[in-house]
Order: structure tokens, then C-alpha cells, then sequence
């Protein structure tokens, strides 16, 4: 009698024992100290490690169509890639209607803005070419300002974007000129020469010239002046330029 009470006593100890001895995932942490006290022990799983969002200062070089004429304030094209970027923490505006490339190198020097800029945009020359100025200023002038931009970038070209002149031509202020065509013409002479530049120096340019060129089939694209790209036609800018300026910002 007393043997088979301990052969029960026995096997329920060694149940007992199993049961506690169950194996664990090798990838949970267990703590040692409770090792020690024979305790159960609850597994606690790893947290994978969050990686911090970088932030991000965008600095945006121009004239009237960076300030954004005739539109709000969040409108213009600089406040909607910051919207669309999400992590922007830092943008300075360095623009103002009927700025030519001269009055942006003036107006860049007197303000001696930082260095440390992950972004920089450049849109620059309509002026010169509505002024009537000889097109050699904006031929020695643009790349001034593009080494300045760069300079601006941390020294860094991959973190600069020029986007294209508009052609205003096709809004009903520049319907009223003697000549459309030849606005037109000019303006495509403007680009063509900051394309070329921008290629031949692994600069990242974005046209955005055809979309303001359907501003007399679509009026909602002119702004209220009848002049200036409208809210919806800097959001049509921003789709293009985006993707690179995601790209140029991740490195």
C-alpha cells in the first residue's frame, strides 16, 4: 500500500516537472534573476526599434510664382511640397514679384541665408524675359545662382531642383499682349538654355511649362489676377516635382 501511495506520489512530481520545463522562443527575453527563484517565467517579446523621421529645411529661391502672387498664402507651391513632404520643420521663402536672376543674386547675398538647407528650389527668369533684358544676363546669371543654391544645399546638388519657367502667354493678361507667340517663344529659349545647363550638371530639372499652358482651356489653373498659376495649378507643379524631392531628401 505505502509503495503504490509513492510510485503516485512520484509520477505526479515528475508531471509536475514537465509541465514547468516547456521550451521557449529563443528570441524572447527572459530575465535571469527569476531563473534563479524556479519561477514560471512569462516571455516578453522584442519591440523592433523605431527609426526616427528625418527633418527636413527646404529652402525655395524665385520670384513671383515661389511667393505664390494672387494666391493664399498656403496655396503657392512651396507650402504644398511641405505639406506633401510631411517632415519639413524649416522653410524660408526668398521671393518676391518681378524679381529677375539679378534681384534674387542681390536679394540671396543680402540675406546671407545658412548653409544647411535639405532642400533648395529654383524657378527664376520670367522677368528677365518680360523686361526685354538681353538674354546673356540670364546666361551668366542662372548658373551663378544654381552654384548658390547648391552651395545652399550643404554643398550638395542632388539636394537642389529647378523647375521650369511658366508661360504666361496662355492666361488672359498675357492674351492681351501684342505678341503671345513670341511669349511663348522666348520663354521656351529661357528653358531650353536652364534644361541644357541642369542636364550637363546632373542638376535635377522638372518642366511644369505644358501645364500652365492649358490655362485658357482650363481658367481654373489662372489665378484671380489672370495672370498667375491658381491653388489647383501649383498642386499639378507639386505632382511632378514631389517624387524628386522625396528622392533628393532621403540622402
Amino acid at each position: 500500500m505505502k509503495k503504490n501511495l509513492f510510485k503516485i506520489v512520484f509520477a505526479s512530481f515528475l508531471l509536475l516537472l514537465a509541465s514547468s520545463c516547456s521550451v521557449g522562443n529563443p528570441d524572447e527575453q527572459v530575465n535571469p534573476k527569476s531563473l534563479s527563484s524556479g519561477t514560471i517565467l512569462i516571455p516578453i517579446p522584442n519591440t523592433p526599434s523605431q527609426t526616427p523621421v528625418k527633418e527636413i529645411n527646404y529652402l525655395a529661391l524665385g520670384d513671383s510664382y515661389t511667393i505664390g502672387q494672387s494666391v493664399c498664402e498656403t496655396c503657392r507651391f512651396p507650402e504644398q511640397l511641405k505639406k506633401s513632404l510631411g517632415n519639413v520643420t524649416s522653410l524660408k521663402i526668398i521671393a518676391q514679384t518681378g524679381w529677375t536672376t539679378t534681384n534674387l543674386i542681390s536679394a540671396i547675398n543680402a540675406q546671407n541665408p545658412t548653409t544647411n538647407y535639405d532642400l533648395v528650389t529654383l524657378l527664376i527668369g520670367v522677368n528677365n524675359q518680360y523686361q526685354n533684358l538681353n538674354f546673356q544676363v540670364y546666361q551668366y546669371e542662372f548658373p551663378e545662382l544654381i552654384n548658390k543654391a547648391i552651395a545652399l544645399a550643404k554643398g550638395d546638388k542632388t539636394n537642389v531642383i529647378v523647375v521650369s519657367i511658366p508661360d504666361y502667354a496662355y492666361t488672359p493678361f498675357g492674351q492681351q499682349s501684342v505678341n503671345p507667340a513670341k511669349i511663348s517663344t522666348e520663354i521656351d529659349k529661357y528653358n531650353a538654355y536652364a534644361q541644357k545647363y541642369c542636364l550637363d550638371n546632373n542638376i535635377e530639372y522638372i518642366n511644369i511649362t505644358d501645364i500652365t499652358r492649358q490655362g485658357l482651356l482650363n481658367p481654373k489653373l489662372v489665378a484671380t489676377d489672370g495672370l498667375h498659376p491658381s491653388e489647383l495649378a501649383y498642386s499639378y507643379f507639386i505632382e511632378r516635382i514631389l517624387p524628386k524631392a522625396i528622392f533628393a531628401t532621403q540622402n
